[in-house]
């Protein structure tokens, strides 16, 4: 039935009935203006459209603060600054922890000294009770100095493994690539870290962005994951953006009693431009497209009896056809 229909409206001519002046390519019949159009083949696709706000991926704006305590000595960056991963941020006054690492690092130096003397010793008793020059008991503790020199040994080299990483934590380096987007401190600021580690920067990924979608209640049902999505910013109102919705969160945001649902798109192409945090967005997910489909101007189409009607141009008057939409 669907392939006669198809082929019958192919052939035909639809007609709408327009009440008013005769228009170039319309058919006068019994004093009515009646303009004719013809069926045509096109991919059709619907959408969704919603408001939305650009926001930073996770793990796209990191805090970073300090794990040591005391004063900043330099800060090397400014809000709007570009940085690099393992760039040096700020630094604190050294002074403290480099003390302590000289401190580790000279007890290492003894105890590895204590250990290589321990071990000659030893050396010196075996080779002495081979001659029955000693007793086994002072060959014993020999080797129980030995042992306890080669523990005091490992313990001072992980002191100083501890105060260098504690010496390391006076440089603050950057985590991310990215933009300073704000700066917590100042040269000069004492900080103190026992607790929590204070934040001395905000760095922001710009590459790494995000749209949240705010869509209706009545088309979420439509949305998901997979869906292709373009947007644009009143920054750059002639540039689409292209997306793809990557997730839909289940719990509905209400602002002025109109219930919708976020949905997130990831951005796929920035088109050479910036896009910065907090931007407003107007969205359009793409939902499922149909090719090559029979296409009529939705106004010839008319409800009668619960049935659509369109109608066609027959040999001597128009006539009534049903159609099935969809």
């Amino acid at each position: 039935m669907k392939r006669n229909l198809m082929v019958f409206i192919t052939a035909v001519v639809l007609m709408i009935m327009v009440m008013g002046c005769s228009k170039s390519g319309d058919t006068q019949k019994n004093g009515s203006s009646m303009q004719t159009v013809t069926v045509k083949r096109r991919d059709i696709s619907s959408s969704v459209l919603a408001t939305g706000i650009i926001k930073p991926m996770v793990g796209a704006e990191v805090r970073v603060g300090s794990r040591a305590s005391g004063t900043v000595q330099h800060l090397y960056v400014n809000i709007g600054d570009f940085v690099k991963k393992g760039q040096v941020l700020a630094e604190l006054d050294p002074a403290e922890l480099q003390a302590e690492y000289n401190q580790a690092r000279a007890a290492l130096e003894n105890a590895r000294a204590n250990y290589e003397y321990a071990k000659l010793d030893l050396k010196r008793q075996r080779s002495l009770l081979k001659q029955n020059f000693i007793s086994q008991n002072q060959l014993d503790l020999a080797e129980k100095s030995f042992e306890i020199n080669k523990a005091k040994l490992k313990q001072a080299e992980a002191n100083l493994a501890y105060a260098e990483v504690q010496l390391s934590y006076t440089k603050i380096i950057a985590p991310i690539s990215g933009v300073i987007a704000s700066v917590s401190t100042q040269e000069g600021e004492t900080v103190t870290a026992r607790f929590s580690a204070p934040t001395f920067v905000t760095i922001i990924n710009l590459k790494k962005l995000e749209v949240w979608a705010y869509v209706d209640e009545t088309d979420i049902g439509r949305v998901e994951v997979g869906q292709r999505s373009t947007f644009t910013v009143d920054t750059y109102p002639a540039t689409d953006f292209e997306g793809e919705v990557t997730a839909i969160y289940p719990k509905a945001v209400i602002q002025d009693n109109v219930v919708n649902y976020v949905s997130t798109i990831k951005i796929t192409n920035f088109k050479g431009k910036t896009l910065r945090p907090e931007m407003t967005a107007t969205v359009t997910i793409f939902l499922k497209t149909r090719k090559n489909v029979l296409v009529i101007p939705q106004k010839a189409v008319r409800n009668e009896g619960g049935e659509k009607i369109v109608m066609i141009l027959g040999e001597a008057k128009p006539q009534k056809r049903k159609i099935t939409l969809g």
